[in-house]
């Protein structure tokens, strides 16, 4: 695959979205002051194109931003996940089947090192000590309630080990504290928290780069779980089948790819903090308060010529915390339970859930086949998710029979109101650890960063008789086919013969994508 492509290459990224129709050029004169905000989570809630912002108040001429970069787009036009999937080069038709599959099988591929060259696109301008000023970036305030204007809502930060084994690359917020310094949060759980340690425990600060308009699939694996020690820039070229171009940053040693639009360099405070936050969140909710987080030295920056900006306005799901970070914590929950032996066809973080919940689907003749009764089933899963990074991310856990299209909500529901037994479904684990973040949990829970955890059984009961009555079950295929053929006949609009698959046959699981 070739650099200059959309995975590879965020501005041909922005090029593809525009050709597709999936981002819309707008020329009007915008505010990053809440305006655009404002139309980012506009997009997100009706399923509209990603905003492109070419004329920003303030900013220098040819700086942009773009809104919703993984926003869900429009179901009607048969491509809701179009924007996912070309962060993969995927078909803008795939399926959430397809794209995690294609996550999974990548996890299992021989790692693709990323490969230095001498200089890239984001060397197109270098800003060095005195000549920083991060104020001349268009840096938004995204919610009325946050407690500041955030630069990196849809980047990622890179830091290395000391002993230069481990490089991580893992996607965190940042808010701007001045023209030189941001802070945002580096929890010990997390991979930046723990390279963090190893430098601080030598007395030193950590050597740190932040990507902003990263190469999509580079983005995408910084989002991933992966366990400790485990280099993302591998995975990605392992993802893409081509190694990522990387340049050298010019103040401290890392590497980041050469394709980014904008990159900062400096350095990770051992002990310096300052009031970040509050902000609006993935879990869809601003809270009044912030809290004291790490300050990031910013040393360098380097930028293309009319960088472009991406912004992820949190909130209501759906947004990027929901269909990147969602989907990749869904493939390597999938891998884990598959590498278990358990008997799962597919694991889905439902968008709606606003990554707190995980629906697993059990295959039912390699269950039946297996023998495993059903609180073993819970159990079993609970001990390999809840011991996991991704079962850390995400508190709950919807296990369902494979009769179930997990990536359908509605299913989902469904399922788990007509089979769910309230006194014996459900299993709560009080002791595995999780992210602290999750809105329900008590002030100890979240100190300890422990509890809140359950695994919720919407199997069909033991020796059920019932079937789906649906139109896919109820009525001979014969009569499907001719219902769907002459369905404008009816008087209904579209969904003839050599059209898309009518909406009406929807629910059947798309093992093959």
């Amino acid at each position: 695959m070739p650099q200059n492509t959309p995975p590879l290459a965020f501005r041909t990224f922005v090029e593809r979205l525009l050709a597709d129709g999936d981002a819309v050029a707008i020329g009007q004169h915008v505010d990053p002051h809440l305006e655009v905000g404002a139309v980012t989570r506009r997009a997100y809630e009706t399923g509209a194109p990603a905003p492109l912002f070419t004329s920003l108040k303030g900013a220098a001429r040819g700086h942009r931003i773009l809104g919703a970069p993984a926003g869900l787009g429009d179901p009607e036009r048969g491509t809701p996940y179009g924007r996912l999937a070309t962060h993969f080069g995927l078909p803008r038709t795939s399926t959430p089947r397809r794209i995690v599959e294609h996550l999974v099988r990548a996890l299992h591929a021989d790692p693709v090192p990323p490969v230095e060259v001498a200089t890239g696109p984001c060397k197109q301008n270098v800003r060095i000590g005195d000549e920083v000023d991060l104020e001349q970036f268009p840096v938004p305030l995204l919610h009325q309630e946050d407690g500041g204007r955030y630069f990196g809502t849809y980047g990622f930060h890179v830091v290395r080990s000391p002993d230069g084994r481990w490089t991580s690359w893992s996607v965190a917020r940042t808010m701007l504290r001045d023209r030189n310094t941001l802070v945002g949060p580096a929890m010990p759980q997390q991979h930046i928290g723990m390279i963090r340690k190893l430098w601080s425990d030598r007395g030193e600060h950590t050597p740190w780069a932040m990507v902003l308009g990263a190469p999509p699939a580079a983005l995408a694996a910084a989002g991933m779980p992966l366990p400790e020690r485990v280099n993302e820039d591998g995975y990605v070229g392992a993802l893409t089948g081509t190694p990522v171009d990387v340049v050298r940053t010019e103040t401290n040693g890392l590497y980041v790819p050469a394709n980014s639009e904008i990159v900062l360099e400096g350095f990770l405070s051992r002990d310096e903090t300052a009031d970040e936050g509050p902000m609006g969140e993935y879990h869809g909710y601003a809270f009044p308060d912030g809290k004291p987080q790490p300050v990031f030295h910013v040393e360098a920056v380097t930028y293309r010529d009319d960088p472009i900006l991406p912004v992820c306005a949190a909130g209501l799901p759906p947004e990027e915390n929901h269909t990147v970070w969602g989907t990749m914590i869904s493939a390597v929950a999938l891998d884990a339970l598959r590498g278990a032996g358990l008997p799962v066809d597919l694991a889905w973080c439902s968008y709606e859930a606003a990554t707190c919940w995980l629906v697993v689907s059990l295959d039912r003749a390699r269950r039946r086949e297996l023998g495993l009764r059903e609180s073993e089933l819970m159990s079993r899963i609970a001990e390999v998710l809840f011991a996991s990074h991704a079962g850390w991310l995400v508190p709950k856990v919807v296990v369902v029979d494979d009769d179930i299209d997990i990536t359908d909500i509605r299913q989902v529901v469904w399922a788990m109101a007509t089979r769910h037994h309230p006194e014996t479904g459900h299993h709560v684990f009080p002791d595995a650890p999780g992210i602290p973040m999750v809105p329900y949990l008590t002030a100890a829970e979240a100190a300890e960063a422990r509890g809140g955890k359950s695994v919720t059984n919407c199997l069909l009961p033991e020796g059920f008789r019932g079937t789906t009555a649906s139109f896919r079950t109820s009525y001979p295929r014969e009569l499907q086919q001719y219902v769907v053929e002459n369905w404008t006949r009816y008087g209904y609009p579209g969904g003839g013969a050599g059209g898309q698959p009518h909406p009406l046959l929807g629910g059947q699981r798309d093992r093959h994508g």
